[in-house]
């Protein structure tokens, strides 16, 4: 790949694709159950279902594949503790000042203009429109749980003046308009253009929208594209034109559209649409980059563009979700264990390389030249979740857990109003590691013409209470741990509600309190982490056994109110080794206490002397962690110090005699780590997350 290949010169990636298992490779045979999608047009809101109070994140009510059922966001309230800062952030500072930058930088105006309001040209990528569209799924997860009149107003006007500019045939996209016009739909354009992404990210935002306020203005507008426009004239029929995602992101967005209206041929839709249509004409290139062009289930590998594969396997996910095809399942869990065993860092971040912001090779995971996409860490954890609630499976909590206090709250300044496109896990200001996204080639920034991680981020923080809980045939599963109180109900609809008080994850204590309305038997399914090696749980003050760190525990009782469930995670800092493989990481160690990773910021280091980077340190692999917790730093973080040791001097030459020059003079020193995500919110300094090491 070379650097042409970005999102903002050939943006392009997909899914390729699902249909029933029996259905051969190639295009859809006329007759099948996917063969032909034009049919009724939009009846817009006659179609949506009415309990639009009661969805989660993503609706899996009636998911028939869906063995756990997701909780509704605003059934969840994060009280004061570790994310109760970062979501009030959020809502006083990143959604505000984000909704600031894009109408500084024209993305209203790209609608203003098409209704005569704004004589400003068209500013942007062609995915311009998206950054509106996620901004509004930020801000809607928001109002799912506060009022915010103020926001409201703002969403509300937003939405006014994006509905307005939608044409009769429903067709709506600020950037192929005008002299554009015949370049709609094309195949060169659905590879690179974006128009599907672009509605994808708008039904998405129009839901999360409907739910937060019953409003299906937009949602409304979003049918009529789908209905009135895409259906009839793209699909697998002889009278239709073929479809390549380009970006994924519409299958997902069809699915959930699905579960929101019942209007099943949106499933069909995503489904040709994961399946791949032979009558576009793609490279080899254009198939590993846009992770299209070929069924999905003949993946093998995750490759290209790491966003773009990540949300195609959520959209894949989704469509087994309802489907069932064991060929999908089958696929995504060799690509679930590409992830996790070749491809995964240690913060939760995916796709190694700059070039084609793709996935690299098994075991190639650069540190200073790490990508890290947030938006990738996000479609991670996305994705995760999904293969969770599939499977009722703690190992896909844990990578969510990971990517979550890491590779994504790394995404986000403390004080929420800068970002990291990229999240390096080793990086010097002296030297060429910034971001290339950026016009100032800092590592955090205001603004991103390519503006997709902050809405992502903002709308991932808005939504997390929705991650916390599900609920099953049998019980409520517990996948999260923060000073939290959920009111929501059992499947036969006893009325629950579970209360955490917990210093998570700075302290491995939670104690839960269990209160069905009426005493019932059901079971309460708790996540011991991964990372945890010794666990105790308690129910009512009785030990029980059977935990096992990475798995759930299933406490099946007689429930009654107020009853007490008390959890002892082991907070041992683990100093942890890489696969030998990884070339970058021979001879280092990475430091992570319970879910939390840490790194060196040299401006903490006692003994800095003449050194202007961290190359001199190292660090004494049999030497015990010390922990403490800082109040008044960098929000409040635990800190860790490590003795180490730190050479007096560096040697000049490039190249030089391992027999004839000395080791360098070294003093013993105490190294003090910070946790990841809180890097790079001080003055610039050089950080690394793997560090060299010695044994004394």
């Amino acid at each position: 790949m070379k650097n042409q290949f970005t999102r903002r010169t050939f943006i392009a990636s997909a899914a390729a694709s699902l249909v029933p298992a029996s259905a051969a490779y190639g295009r859809p045979k006329e007759g099948s159950a996917i063969s032909s999608l034009s049919g009724e047009s939009s009846q817009a809101a006659t179609s949506i279902k009415k309990d639009w109070k009661d969805a989660g994140v993503i609706d899996l009510t009636n998911s028939p594949y869906a063995k756990l059922k997701t909780v509704p966001v605003r059934a969840v309230t994060i009280q004061d503790g570790f994310w109760s800062q970062r979501r009030k952030t959020n809502i006083a500072s990143s959604i505000p000042s984000m909704h600031r930058e894009l109408l500084a930088h024209g993305r209203m105006d790209n609608f203003l203009r098409l209704e005569g309001k704004s004589p400003e040209p068209q500013k942007g990528p062609v995915f311009a429109d998206s950054d509106i569209y996620k901004w509004t799924e930020a801000a809607a997860f928001t109002l799912q749980t506060n009022n915010e009149p103020q926001l409201r107003s703002t969403v509300e006007k937003t939405i006014r003046e994006v509905v307005a500019i939608q044409e009769p045939s429903g067709y709506l996209n600020t950037y192929y308009v005008g002299d554009r016009k015949s370049e709609r739909m094309l195949y060169p354009t659905q590879e690179r253009g974006h128009e599907l992404y672009n509605i994808g990210h708008m039904l998405q935002g129009a839901i999360a929208y409907y739910r937060a306020t019953g409003d299906p203005t937009l949602l409304d507008a979003g049918m009529r594209f789908v209905d009135d426009f895409l259906i009839p004239n793209y699909g697998p029929g002889k009278n239709q034109k073929g479809i390549v995602s380009g970006h994924p992101e519409i299958e997902m967005a069809l699915i959930e559209l699905y579960r929101t209206t019942g209007k099943r041929q949106y499933v069909d839709l995503a489904g040709y649409i994961l399946h791949g249509d032979d009558r576009i004409p793609l490279t080899q290139q254009q198939i590993t980059y846009m992770f299209c062009g070929i069924p999905f289930t003949s993946r093998t590998r995750l490759e290209g563009h790491a966003v773009r594969a990540m949300y195609a396997c959520c959209g894949a996910t989704d469509y087994y979700l309802e489907t069932g095809d064991p060929a999908y399942w089958k696929t995504l869990n060799i690509l679930w264990n590409d992830l996790n065993s070749h491809q995964l860092y240690v913060t939760g971040g995916v796709g190694a390389r700059e070039s084609g912001e793709a996935f690299g090779d098994p075991y190639e995971l650069p540190n200073a030249r790490a990508y890290g996409e947030s938006c990738a860490a996000i479609g991670n954890m996305m994705w995760n979740s999904r293969m969770l609630a599939a499977s009722g499976e703690a190992r896909f909590t844990d990578v969510m857990e990971r990517a979550l206090y890491n590779g994504i709250n790394s995404g986000m300044s403390l004080d929420g109003t800068t970002y990291c496109y990229r999240n390096p896990l080793a990086f010097d200001p002296s030297g060429d590691s910034s971001d290339r996204h950026s016009p100032e080639g800092k590592i955090r920034n205001h603004w991103y013409d390519t503006t997709c991680c902050p809405p992502n981020l903002e709308r991932t923080f808005a939504s997390l209470p929705g991650y916390f809980y599900s609920t099953s045939e049998d019980g409520v599963y517990v996948h999260f741990y923060d000073n939290s109180e959920m009111n929501w109900h059992l499947h036969d609809g006893t009325p629950l509600k579970i209360e955490q008080k917990t210093n998570y994850p700075w302290n491995g204590d939670i104690a839960m309190t269990v209160s069905p309305e009426t005493p019932s038997e059901f079971t309460v399914y708790v996540r011991i982490p991964g990372w945890s090696v010794k666990n105790e749980v308690k129910v009512n003050g009785t030990p029980l056994s059977g935990a096992k760190r990475g798995e759930y525990l299933a406490i099946r009782r007689r429930w009654s109110a107020n009853d007490k469930v008390e959890l002892s995670f082991d907070m041992t800092t683990h100093l942890l080794k890489a696969n030998p493989a990884v070339n970058e990481d021979r001879g280092r160690v990475a430091f992570q206490r319970g879910p939390v990773v840490f790194c060196m910021e040299h401006l903490d280091q006692p003994n800095q002397g003449d050194h202007k980077n961290l190359t001199g340190y190292r660090v004494d692999i049999a030497g015990n962690t010390a922990s403490q917790f800082e109040p008044h730093l960098l929000d409040g973080v635990m800190v860790l110090d490590h003795p180490g040791y730190v050479s007096s001097s560096q040697v000049s030459s490039l190249y030089y005699s391992a027999k004839m020059v000395e080791k360098p003079q070294e003093s013993p020193t105490s190294v003090r780590l910070i946790p990841y995500y809180a890097w790079a919110n001080r003055n610039p300094s050089a950080m690394q997350v793997w560090i060299p090491y010695e044994r004394s």
